[in-house]
């Protein structure tokens, strides 16, 4: 398996994901989610919005936790339970995101696990919230 059993989990336990947001990721999510909203892919509406240029779905962003969570910590077989985000800042094509996953709970009934969850973009969150999810047991 890759990834973590929940009784090798700690508190404190951390592990990051980094993309580069590229104007083809945008176009990708705007047609799988459906969101076409012009701030995304329109450049002439973008630059009369408060943003002044097309940004990333928020959602695009936040994605990269799930990745976090699928695939680093905990990792495979971990099943996503829930998300709360606050949306701090946008992104901008070219500007690289890294999500970030902290262990700040565990619930040894349940096998369940809480984590911080944060992205930045050089250092600067631009989305912070929680996660919740089931992490698989060694028995």
């Amino acid at each position: 398996m890759d990834g973590y059993f929940f009784e090798d989990l700690s508190l404190g336990q951390s592990a990051s994901f980094g993309k580069t947001i590229t104007e083809a990721d945008i176009l990708l999510f705007a047609g799988v989610s459906g969101d076409t909203n012009p701030v995304h892919i329109n450049a002439e509406v973008a630059a009369a919005s408060m943003f002044k240029e097309r940004i990333a779905h928020g959602m695009l962003s936040a994605s990269l936790i799930s990745t976090v969570l699928g695939t680093r910590l905990p990792g495979a077989g971990t099943i996503y339970l829930g998300q709360n985000l606050k949306f701090r800042a946008p992104v901008k094509i070219g500007e690289t995101v890294t999500a970030t996953v902290t262990v700040t709970a565990l619930d040894a009934a349940k096998k369940r696990v809480t984590l911080s969850t944060v992205c930045t973009v050089a250092g600067k969150p631009v989305i912070d919230g929680e996660a919740t999810v089931m992490v698989p047991s060694r028995g």
